[in-house]
């Protein structure tokens, strides 16, 4: 199998040509993380940079030294280096939505829709409307222009689809055509008007649907009649969000796990942007295991283990095992290539059981003499080492076998390994060695 690109990473940041970077992929495979610590390392590489999160665990204040993230960045300290910055920033779905009410609208009327019970049900809980509004905030970020890089974490989506569609979805609904169907039962009236309503709100979420009756009639009638003139900015700038996720400056990064399901989520993602011509700059595979005894395979490993549980097979030559106490001589076997391959493993625990038997035959002139308790203490121990050994190495032969399939399908895609850690990011140092081994692209000990 041949080797994919390797990502560069520092390249990608260091490019002021690159102004949006934009993570994506299904969930649990560390977006918020790669996201953050793309961030930090950008701002020690001398960019202005913010990061814009969507994850619900908030990880990423706690990872920064934040006491909390909201709607409007903040700056995070001692990150960047010469005229390099940080700031970063949790999308408040409900509150982006409210202040593109308070920005195109009067005062009279933004009072009267933020009030409107279907403007709240439809801003806190409408499918898609999270998607949305954080390509409106990537937006008005871009449109401020105090960063030269952005990097956006994505909403943890069911499907890398609603990502893209969920904003041409919610701009549909509200650029004035469905709404003005639901529309109708008002002017209409009476019961004729609310049968015509249930058959509308059929196509509704959940929230919506809780609302019902006359009141409901009113509270879309007020609700439409107050943003009637906002309907088509909606649309547009969702149009326009897409066509700047499509520009010459954006770069998506396609965040994945060395799993099948992630990866075959993030190989449709990689797909779907190549169709929607969207610039990938390359995948991120996240939690990759590695080793340094990989010359031990997992077989060999298992195969020594059972010799040392089995009684020390392992202290007779090849060919000899089951003789030791028949006291009857045996014929040197002819070596094949099967008895080679036994004689390998014997050699693998040999070291182990030299060890043990040369402590036993010569015990220290102070404390516990050796004993055969203490040589079965240590075959158990190694006997587990070789184990855990063989589990690791079965995983990191799993996982290549599934990057291999990515990249029989992908072969053009460049890629950045990150090796596995044993435990969660929880500050500015673990984000650093995360960009540290996001450069180099390949993971730790392997």
């Amino acid at each position: 199998m041949d080797t994919p690109p390797r990502l560069a990473v520092d390249r990608l940041l260091d490019d002021r040509e690159t102004r949006i970077i934009v993570c994506c992929g299904a969930g649990g495979v560390g977006k918020t993380t790669t996201a953050a610590a793309l961030g930090v390392r950008a701002a020690g590489r001398g960019r202005k940079a913010v990061v814009l999160t969507i994850d619900p665990a908030r990880r990423l204040a706690q990872s920064m030294g934040i006491d909390s993230l909201d709607n409007t960045p903040r700056k995070v300290e001692t990150v960047g280096a010469g005229n390099g910055e940080l700031h970063a920033m949790m999308l408040d779905m409900k509150r982006t939505f409210d202040e593109i009410v308070e920005a195109h609208a009067d005062a009279e009327r933004a009072r009267a829709i933020l009030a409107n019970p279907f403007y709240q049900s439809l801003s806190a809980g409408f499918a898609g409307t999270q998607e949305y509004m954080a390509m409106e905030k990537l937006g008005q970020l871009r449109a401020r222009d105090d960063w030269d890089l952005i990097i956006v974490d994505t909403p943890p989506s069911r499907s890398a689809l609603d990502f893209l569609d969920a904003p041409k979805r919610l701009g549909s609904f509200l650029d004035g055509k469905f709404i003005r169907v639901l529309m109708a039962p008002a002017k209409v009236g009476g019961r004729a008007g609310m049968k015509f309503l249930n058959v509308g709100m059929s196509m509704m979420t959940g929230t919506l649907s809780k609302l019902m009756g006359a009141s409901l009639l009113k509270d879309v009638q007020t609700f439409v009649a107050a943003m009637d003139t906002m309907f088509g900015g909606f649309r547009t700038r969702a149009d326009a969000t897409f066509r700047l996720l499509q520009a010459p400056g954006t770069a998506f990064l396609v965040v994945a796990a060395p799993e099948a399901d992630a990866l075959r989520e993030a190989a449709y993602f990689v797909e779907r942007l190549a169709a929607e011509k969207m610039p990938l700059a390359g995948l991120v595979l996240n939690r990759v295991h590695g080793s340094g005894a990989d010359q031990l395979s997992a077989e060999r490993a298992l195969a020594a283990a059972e010799n040392l549980e089995e009684g020390g097979i392992v202290d007779q030559e090849s060919g000899k095992a089951g003789l030791r106490d028949s006291g009857a001589e045996a014929t040197e076997p002819t070596e094949t290539a099967e008895t080679a391959g036994s004689a390998d493993t014997a050699r693998t625990a040999h070291s182990a059981r030299t060890t043990r038997t040369t402590r036993t035959a010569n015990p220290p002139e102070t404390g516990s003499p050796g004993t055969e308790g203490d040589t079965a203490v240590v075959d158990r121990i190694t006997a587990g080492l070789l184990r855990l050994h063989a589990e690791r190495m079965q995983v990191i032969a799993r996982e290549q076998r599934t990057r291999d399939r990515f990249t029989s399908l992908h072969p053009e895609v460049a890629v950045a390994e990150v090796a596995a850690l044993p435990g969660d990011v929880h500050d500015l140092a673990g984000l650093r060695a995360i960009g540290e081994r996001l450069a180099a692209g390949v993971p730790a000990g392997a």
